[in-house]
């Protein structure tokens, strides 16, 4: 496994601010803007599928494997020798909450998609989680 990116973050917000925008799909723009669209197929729980479209990639299928209410959101995707998975987590913390997010590959081609597609994930999923607590403390 490599580890691609990891964040942390506190924030005064409560953690069910901070759940609610993971499990809406229609607003990841807003807070990550390599994202061009992204939605799931029926109930957004652990199992459900979706789609997403990354600005400038092709349309990425991904499998919903965590969804703890407000706790943990967890997405899957897999690509051609290697799985993707975007681990977001929250607790409570003193009158707020504690963000972390944690984004690895696994699998034979984990090290070409690592200095490929995904080598940028170093730099923009802390800038992510930084606009999505701006967005909920809005």
């Amino acid at each position: 496994m490599i580890i691609l990116a990891t964040a942390q973050r506190d924030s005064h917000a409560a953690p069910s601010a901070f759940f609610a925008k993971w499990m809406d799909h229609e607003t990841w723009p807003q807070w990550s803007p390599d994202t061009e669209w992204a939605q799931v197929e029926g109930p957004v729980v652990a199992g459900a599928r979706g789609t997403l479209k990354p600005v400038g990639g092709p349309r990425t299928a991904f499998e919903i494997a965590e969804c703890e209410q407000d706790r943990r959101y967890t997405d899957v995707s897999r690509m051609p020798g290697a799985r993707l998975t975007f681990r977001h987590l929250v607790e409570p913390h003193g009158e707020g909450s504690h963000l972390a997010v944690h984004v690895a590959v696994e699998g034979p081609l984990a090290w070409l998609w690592a200095r490929t597609a995904f080598r940028g994930f170093q730099d923009s999923v802390p800038a992510d989680l930084d606009r999505l607590i701006a967005l909920v403390e809005g």
